[in-house]
């Protein structure tokens, strides 16, 4: 497993918004998992500057809130 980041906030189109930890961005398409091993969503997006991208989770979850703050993690490529 590799350690995307903290999930910043969901957006206004029901998307999950993190900061990645360290470069590279995992490929879109990815799936996207908590600590318990639970799916959270796929990798829709990656957006920002090279040095610190953002990533956009499509999620599905249904209560977005409770993944605010959570660590998230990918299968390593």
């Amino acid at each position: 497993m590799r350690r995307l980041g903290k999930i910043l906030h969901a957006s206004k189109s029901r998307s999950l918004i993190l900061k990645l930890e360290k470069p590279p961005p995992p490929k879109l398409g990815s799936k996207v998992f908590d600590e318990k091993l639970k799916e959270v969503g796929i990798v829709t997006d990656v957006f920002g500057p090279v040095s610190s991208p953002y990533i956009s989770i499509k999620p599905s979850v249904t209560k977005l809130e409770n993944y605010v703050g959570k660590t998230v993690y990918t299968l390593k490529d």
